[in-house]
């Protein structure tokens, strides 16, 4: 799997709503900074995850405008516009915001991800 097949595979998951799909990509180091909250234990970002699940019902997350800005054999860094949909206390919501999202390559050659920012714009 290459750098951008790594991001595509890591929305995949997150579309499933189910964050075991999404642990499995994730470096055990991981760090997200989200907006008003910082998450730097796997815990921590299950929590984050499922409480966003939570509050936006059947949301699809997507990624436009996909700049790679660094890319060699151990780590991939892109910036991107997200973009969601889904269903907040019965209503249809959108939205979107700023996403970076750095990778490593381990030893066996997976790609994993270790930090995630993300703001509004």
């Amino acid at each position: 799997m290459n750098h951008s097949e790594i991001l595509e595979h890591y929305i995949d998951a997150t579309n499933t709503h189910d964050f075991k799909n999404v642990k499995k990509l994730l470096h055990p180091h991981a760090v997200y900074w989200f907006s008003g909250k910082n998450c730097t234990t796997s815990e921590e970002i299950q929590r984050y995850f499922e409480s966003a699940w939570n509050t936006v019902k059947e949301e699809v997350y997507w990624a436009s405008n996909v700049q790679w800005l660094a890319v060699d054999q151990h780590a991939a860094t892109c910036i991107y516009t997200y973009n969601y949909e889904g269903y907040a206390e019965g209503k249809f919501v959108q939205g979107s915001g700023r996403a970076t999202n750095v990778f490593v390559r381990e030893e066996e050659g997976e790609w994993k991800l270790i930090h995630e920012h993300l703001s509004h714009f």
